[in-house]
């Protein structure tokens, strides 16, 4: 018997990945966009000489996940793999910099949206790239 399910796509002809669980996934990422983004700005725009590498590190996640929660409403191939791999990226910045504010707590006078594993956004720094690979694996 014929496999009949379809599977749904954009008017362009990409594979969407907002479908189903993915449509959560892109709604924690754009919740993540606002946050780091309005924290980064501010810290970078008036305090950055106090803490210059956690602020910087603030708006490279702020990046991230603005390109995550595009290349997840964007869809397709090759927006799922660049997705994948920023994810990747995403979660080695996380477990590298929450290692070192464990580590060596006087290196950041102040916090990062990944200090301590994204305590300080009730871990969904640490949780939702690991989500967004088996998702984004899921979805090939």
């Amino acid at each position: 018997m014929p496999d009949t399910r379809t599977t749904a796509t954009d008017p362009a002809g990409r594979r969407r990945l907002v479908s189903g669980p993915g449509l959560l996934l892109v709604w924690l990422y754009g919740v993540m966009v606002v946050g780091a983004v309005s924290r980064s700005a501010y810290q970078i725009s008036t305090e950055f000489d106090r803490a210059p590498l956690a602020y910087a590190l603030s708006g490279a996640a702020a990046l991230a996940y603005a390109f995550i929660t595009y290349s997840l409403v964007r869809g397709g191939e090759r927006a799922r793999r660049a997705a994948l791999v920023c994810c990747g990226v995403e979660l080695a910045g996380v477990l590298a910099v929450g290692t070192w504010t464990l580590v060596d707590p006087g290196a950041f006078p102040d916090a990062t949206v990944w200090s301590d594993f994204g305590m300080g956004y009730l871990f969904i720094p640490v949780i939702l790239p690991i989500t967004g690979m088996l998702w984004l694996r899921s979805r090939r």
